[in-house]
């Protein structure tokens, strides 16, 4: 089963400049779940005034802030993200094979 990925957005601070509840940080979380395993890195993204269209603060949508985060992360950062959950998922489905420490031999 391929692994479905998750954005959820966890929290987002304002400032009143240059418009009342203007974001300027948002707390992320991606989540990857693969059968019956699941991992989730998060993330805090900031943001600056930049050209373009306000929405207040009150008609702001989940898809809306996850496409701003996704497009500060661009499209390597966003593939970085899923792998590094990617990576955590394959090592629960295969532990890695960790070395274990042996009393040495001539020692009694």
């Amino acid at each position: 089963m391929a692994t479905a990925f998750t954005w959820t957005v966890d929290n987002m601070w304002t400032m009143d400049t240059p418009e009342p509840g203007f974001v300027v940080n948002v707390a992320w979380t991606l989540t990857g779940v693969d059968s019956q395993y699941t991992a989730s890195i998060g993330g805090n993204s900031q943001f600056s005034v930049q050209e373009g269209t306000f929405t207040p603060y009150n008609q702001l949508t989940a898809a809306q802030v996850i496409g701003w985060v996704q497009e500060q992360l661009g499209e390597t950062g966003v593939s970085n993200t899923e792998a590094c959950v990617q990576g955590q998922i394959n090592s629960m489905i295969n532990p890695p094979v960790s070395p274990e420490m042996q009393p040495l031999p001539w020692v009694a």
